[in-house]
């Protein structure tokens, strides 16, 4: 089974892309869902978030993401700590996803991917690429959060352009060309690769 990482900057639609390979019939693996709900359920990981982030972390059991991001992203120390606690837990949560699939191909988005090294044992990565002003906007809108917000989110991930240069294929999705495309021509590319193997 041939295994495909989704990555790209927060705005760049990895989702959009994401949920076309499962209209195709391609299991995802969304490892930022994933680290909220172990983030919400783990027992051990959410008394260690408490110990280091303070009890304030949890409201009524359920995860304070608000309080949490509000931390993480104006200090840059705080949010190694906090990646270093989620995302092992995050990456073996994805290998027990995968073990359980059986189509020719899966595919695991993580925004992080590279920053986490949660890349490691992927055959090949999509990178989905949007200019800054675009991404900009689309969080913005989604969020209800203002653009100096989102620009702090942007500076804790890998520069955009550096990020598509690692990456073995690109989608671009600057609202001026059809993503769609793109996606089939990768589709029956990773299908005739797994036919292949």
């Amino acid at each position: 089974m041939i295994k495909i990482g989704i990555t790209g900057g927060i705005g760049s639609g990895k989702s959009t892309v994401s949920n076309i390979f499962k209209v195709l019939g391609i299991p995802v693996f969304d490892a930022d869902s994933a680290a909220k709900k172990i983030m919400g359920e783990d027992e051990n990981l959410k008394t260690a978030l408490q110990k280091e982030f303070g009890n304030e972390v949890y409201t009524g059991g359920k995860l304070n993401r608000t309080y949490l991001a509000e931390i993480v992203f104006k200090d840059a120390h705080r949010l190694e700590v906090l990646n270093s606690l989620v995302h092992p837990a995050s990456i073996e949560a994805g290998l027990q996803w995968a073990a359980k699939q059986t189509t020719p191909y899966i595919i695991k988005e993580a925004a992080l991917m590279f920053e986490a090294g949660s890349g490691f044992n992927l055959d090949y990565i999509i990178g989905v690429y949007a200019p800054q002003a675009v991404r900009i906007k689309r969080v913005m809108d989604r969020d209800g959060v203002g653009r100096q917000d989102v620009l702090n989110r942007m500076s804790k991930q890998i520069n955009e352009e550096m990020k598509m240069k690692l990456c073995d294929f690109v989608i671009v999705n600057d609202e001026q060309q059809l993503v769609m495309p793109q996606v089939l021509k990768l589709h029956e590319h990773f299908l005739s690769l797994a036919q292949n193997l």
